[in-house]
């Protein structure tokens, strides 16, 4: 796995417009190496506030739109179209503005949908979903996602792991039910540890003074169980992005005061 690498940004704003021109970036450079590309959203603030970026971004047109798969590293267990649920919120922000293929836009299973109510299932489900889109390269039965983003919590979870719960202990399967989180709804879907570790890059997105002590804690080599944040690693890169709030708790040999 690789060794994270921070790029602090002077505020939020800032952090979002840099990540989502960093995105294009990368997105047009899979898309030219193997003519596709596919990234794994992630909601939250941070996550909607780079896709507002992207969407808002004259480079956008750069990408290759039909030739983009989006899947998601974790859902709130809600209707089709409930305004919590991060597809929702990522409709509004940027999906709705790009012409994707609909085919190749890969939402979590919502409560209401052929799935029921049972969470598990619908991990079962997208787990089946992934593996039908992985390759004979690809490793646990996920593709190699080109990006995977997560926001940071204050508590230092990612995706829907939460600190010492069964899904961050998770090791063979690639996505869980989760049930009794600490923060609502506290039903949803994750993408595990194995899932996350299989993308290229991980990027990590943490902005604001309450993201300070998650920050420090996970990149001070704490135990992923504890600070699941800590074991969210990508093969080649590990990028954490954040504003300097969020970054306030760190030595300050980690990183230099203001980088691109």
């Amino acid at each position: 796995m690789s060794t994270p690498q921070l790029v602090v940004q002077r505020d939020k704003e800032l952090m979002a417009q840099a990540a989502a021109a960093r995105l294009i970036t990368r997105v047009v450079d899979a898309q030219a190496t193997r003519g596709s590309a596919s990234v794994v959203l992630t909601g939250g603030r941070n996550g909607n506030g780079l896709l507002a970026a992207l969407g808002s971004s004259p480079a956008r047109d750069a990408i290759d739109w039909s030739r983009l798969d989006l899947w998601w590293g974790d859902e709130r267990f809600l209707p089709e179209g409930h305004p919590d649920r991060n597809v929702t919120q990522a409709r509004e922000a940027l999906l709705d503005l790009v012409p994707l293929d609909p085919a190749r836009v890969h939402a979590m299973p919502a409560s209401d949908g052929p799935y029921g109510s049972d969470a598990d299932a619908a991990a079962a489900g997208y787990a089946a979903e992934l593996a039908a889109a992985a390759g004979p390269e690809d490793h646990l039965g996920v593709p190699t996602f080109d990006v995977l983003m997560l926001g940071v919590g204050p508590d230092t979870h990612v995706a829907s792991l939460f600190p010492e719960s069964p899904g961050v202990r998770e090791t063979e399967l690639t996505v869980v039910g989760v049930h009794g989180a600490p923060k609502p709804p506290p039903t949803r879907v994750s993408l595990t540890l194995p899932a996350i570790r299989a993308a290229r890059e991980v990027w990590l997105l943490a902005a604001g003074e309450d993201k300070a002590k998650a920050a420090a804690l996970a990149l001070s080599g704490a135990g992923e169980v504890q600070v699941p944040a800590a074991g969210a690693r990508g093969l080649s890169h590990t990028l954490w992005l954040m504003d300097t709030a969020a970054a306030s708790a760190l030595p300050r040999e980690l990183y230099p005061a203001t980088s691109a």
